[in-house]
């Protein structure tokens, strides 16, 4: 087989691959020899089938076999002989011309094929000693514990029917058909929809038309759509929702008590603030988890400027742009309305997927050098949590990532990036800082996409 590298630009390679008529008889004659035994052909007996014949009948199938094992193995053996890491899976150019393919198969021709793939760039890590990071931390009060456990009693409290009109704190039952310019829209139809007056649940001013309301009341409420409204096609519109009054039901006491603990599984009252706590700081720490890993990837991104495969670009482009593009339509909204145009906004994201194929590669050498794997258990319990996010359909997920382990696979990414941003931390210089809970829960610009 002969190797010739036809093109080298920055991490551009073609190499050109030929394998001689030569090699290619030498491997089918070896393979119509294996098989010779073991085929039952009509008119033979087993092992004494001409090898004549075997080569007319089995000849064209076989070189054809031999020719696909050649280009499935080819490219990483080579690669991995000239000591370079393909960025993405090689490209394969071969002849189109019938002929000259045909010519192989019939194994009169060498067999002449071309790589061409981009390398992963090579850089030098730095020293991470010198980042600086601060950890903004909350320190939860024993207020924002009771506030969230009267929330938990407001959404547990009793109602009972009641006569007469509607009032504040009141609970409403019923149907409403939603217009605009008579016409019904999405989403805005509802059977013994229940809403609590004075909760702020629905569209500002809807609920102050309820009050004074009775069971049996048919009645028109007139509303206007923020102007930020998250529905695009629904914003600063004008609508008149048809309600039809099902009940009144005034609120019993608000009980924090032993029993409310119990209504949601829970031994004792002190259990519940206990888990409410825990609740309130698993959410904080990842929202703090959030921040840190922004500053350390921000810290990172200062410190490294090398050249970027193309292709690999690319498809991290592709994949933002189709996740921005989905979202767009589910909220029916343009890049006018988000005060940017189409052009810019393909700048910015670019500029991201540049960002996260740099960062990419970067942690992938820093875990490389530090050792850092991934356990089976580990993949077990993602593979796990996957699969509880489908209540109901636990057994069709598990049995999708059982079969598919290029699911499986997809999965390891992630948690490798965890683990390597894990090791770094303990690397960098961090400080904590006190911070009140508005201040944590703040997103900062483009924080959700830029954070990875």
């Amino acid at each position: 087989m002969q190797v010739t590298e036809t093109k080298a630009e920055g991490l551009k390679r073609e190499i050109e691959i030929v394998v001689p008529a030569s090699d290619l008889e030498a491997r089918l004659q070896t393979r119509l020899f294996e098989t010779k035994d073991r085929v039952q052909l009509k008119g033979f007996r087993p092992g004494k089938v001409p090898m004549s014949h075997m080569r007319k009948t089995y000849g064209r199938q076989f070189m054809a076999e031999i020719v696909n094992q050649i280009i499935n193995e080819t490219p990483r053996n080579v690669i991995a002989e000239r000591n370079e890491r393909s960025a993405m899976q090689p490209e394969i150019q071969m002849t189109e011309d019938e002929a000259e393919a045909d010519k192989v198969l019939r194994g009169e021709g060498d067999f002449k094929f071309t790589l061409a793939y981009e390398t992963l760039p090579s850089f030098e890590l730095k020293e991470t000693k010198d980042i600086k990071i601060e950890r903004p931390v909350v320190e939860i009060a024993d207020e924002e514990v009771e506030e969230q456990v009267r929330r938990i009693a407001e959404n547990a409290r009793e109602y009972e029917t009641k006569k007469g009109k509607a009032a504040e704190g009141d609970r409403v039952t019923m149907d409403f058909v939603g217009k605009i310019d008579d016409e019904p829209f999405q989403g805005g139809s509802a059977t013994d929809s229940n809403l609590v007056l004075g909760s702020g649940q629905f569209i500002p001013g809807f609920e102050d038309q309820l009050i004074g309301v009775k069971a049996g009341d048919e009645i028109k409420v007139n509303v206007d759509f923020p102007e930020d409204y998250g529905a695009a096609h629904l914003a600063g519109k004008s609508a008149v929702f048809d309600v039809t009054v099902k009940e009144v039901a005034a609120p019993g006491e608000l009980e924090l008590d032993d029993e409310l603990a119990k209504k949601m599984g829970l031994e004792s009252m002190e259990r519940l603030r206990t888990v409410v706590r825990e609740q309130i700081e698993s959410q904080f720490g990842q929202q703090t988890r959030q921040k840190v890993k922004r500053q350390l990837l921000d810290a990172l991104d200062k410190d490294y400027d090398f050249v970027l495969p193309e292709k690999l670009v690319e498809a991290e482009f592709n994949n933002i742009w189709t996740q921005v593009s989905r979202e767009l339509e589910q909220s029916g909204k343009s890049f006018e309305d988000e005060d940017t145009t189409e052009e810019k906004a393909r700048t910015d994201y670019r500029k991201l997927a540049e960002r996260r194929v740099r960062l990419g590669l970067v942690l992938s050498e820093i875990g490389e050098k530090a050792g850092v794997t991934i356990s089976d258990e580990e993949l077990q319990r993602a593979v796990l949590a996957q699969v509880r996010q489908f209540p109901g359909q636990e057994q069709q997920i598990y049995d999708y990532f059982r079969n598919t382990p290029e699911a499986v696979q997809s999965l390891r990414a992630p948690i490798y990036e965890e683990k390597v941003v894990d090791h770094l931390l303990a690397t960098v210089d961090v400080t904590d800082k006190t911070v009140t809970k508005e201040e944590l829960m703040k997103e900062d610009e483009e924080d959700a996409l830029a954070a990875s």
